[in-house]
């Protein structure tokens, strides 16, 4: 009986040791995994440890949370933001993460777009070029050579014969001056060469005593005033002469373009009628005028036409190539962040970290925006992975300056 008490208390005893131990055991675990929850949940402050600010989800990264574990998001465990990686201007991101999320950045260069201005235009004569062959004095039309309008006519080819009593008296002076020998004729001499300029008398003289009025320029008679036989007082207009070397191109600019085309900005044409073939030649002037309907300003543009194969009333399209200007930053397209009120880029500083900076933007072509105000050219901005750097900017705060305002922190996912 007695050896039999003995072993229920021995066991009794061994089995209350072995649950003490167990309780204890027990509590020490918990109180450890207690302090280690709460060592992660709170940000580290002891010397030598860096500070937990927020826990994120790189991929969703305007989100924070206050506590770490696993993204509700995505099936993956919240990554830290450390206090050393948050700078006073902008926001560090760890190389690692950097090329894990494609971050890539572009310089800012200094030029100006490529604005090329395509319009439509109608090629008329030149003006500048034009004669008009009329008669200094009174007379009579005695021989028309050139009859039909739009005959292309040389420097020098005969026209039309006038007989003019005034000049052929005025002829036949000087031709009896012209032989004379004594001291008194020789002075005569240059007054009659003098009044043969005044009357505009012809180097040509025909036979019957007429005058052959030429052609002053190689080009195309566009009218002709004059039939044979017909009487014509001083002044009166005989014929009109059109030089084909170049043209007149007149296109409408838009208003919007007007203003960067300056006399002798390049121009290129094409011309349906002559295919495979381009024309170049310049701006002369934009008149001042713009049409109410359309908002265009006519330009004036004189167009080398050197084989003659252009003619007026012809269609063409024209590109003009408008004067460039001071040259100004421009970025890729594709860095801006457009929020609806402003647009802004994200800039790489010297030190790896990023700034979000606001930015007044131009005109855009060729993938390359205008920058008129933020930049100076030089900095190199975030093409690819922007948009995270641009809400980690905002959450911590270094977009509050740009008036933005970041997310509030949230709980994890258990």
């Amino acid at each position: 009986m007695t050896y039999t008490m003995n072993r229920v208390a021995t066991i009794a005893a061994a089995t209350a040791l072995l649950m003490a131990g167990l309780a204890g055991g027990y509590w020490w675990a918990q109180r450890g995994n207690d302090h280690n929850s709460a060592m992660s949940a709170a940000p580290a402050t002891v010397a030598g440890e860096r500070k937990v600010l927020y826990w994120y989800d790189p991929m969703v990264p305007d989100q924070h949370f206050d506590k770490p574990g696993k993204s509700p998001f995505m099936d993956m465990q919240l990554v830290p933001k450390y206090a050393d990686e948050v700078t006073g201007g902008g926001v560090s991101i760890n190389p690692g993460l950097q090329q894990s999320v494609g971050i890539r950045t572009a310089p800012v260069k200094a030029g100006r777009l490529a604005s090329t201005v395509r319009v439509p235009g109608t090629l008329a004569w030149d003006l500048r070029q034009e004669s008009v062959v009329s008669a200094f004095t009174e007379g009579l039309v005695s021989r028309v050579r050139v009859k039909a309008p739009y005959t292309k006519v040389a420097r020098g080819q005969p026209l039309a014969a006038v007989l003019a009593p005034a000049w052929s008296s005025a002829l036949a002076e000087a031709k009896a001056l012209r032989h004379a020998q004594s001291a008194s004729a020789r002075e005569l001499q240059s007054a009659a060469e003098q009044r043969l300029r005044v009357l505009g008398v012809p180097s040509g003289r025909g036979r019957d005593g007429s005058v052959t009025l030429s052609a002053p320029q190689d080009g195309v008679v566009t009218e002709v005033l004059v039939r044979e036989g017909q009487a014509v007082m001083p002044g009166t207009p005989l014929f009109r002469v059109n030089g084909t070397a170049t043209l007149w191109l007149e296109a409408a600019i838009p208003q919007a373009s007007a203003a960067t085309l300056r006399r002798g900005t390049p121009v290129e044409a094409v011309v349906s009628a002559v295919p495979g073939q381009t024309f170049s030649g310049e701006v002369e002037a934009l008149l001042p005028l713009v049409d109410a309907t359309s908002r265009t300003q006519q330009a004036r543009i004189v167009l080398r036409n050197p084989d003659g194969v252009l003619a007026p009333g012809m269609y063409a399209e024209v590109s003009l190539q408008p004067d460039a200007g001071t040259p100004i930053p421009l970025v890729p397209t594709e860095a801006l962040i457009a929020t609806g009120s402003d647009s802004r880029v994200i800039v790489q500083e010297a030190d790896g970290s990023f700034r979000p900076v606001r930015v007044r933007t131009g005109r855009s072509g060729g993938g390359q925006t205008e920058i008129l105000d933020g930049l100076k050219g030089g900095e190199r901005v975030v093409v690819s992975g922007q948009f995270l750097i641009d809400s980690e900017a905002s959450l911590s705060g270094a977009l509050e300056r740009l008036g933005s305002s970041g997310a509030n922190a949230k709980e994890p996912q258990p």
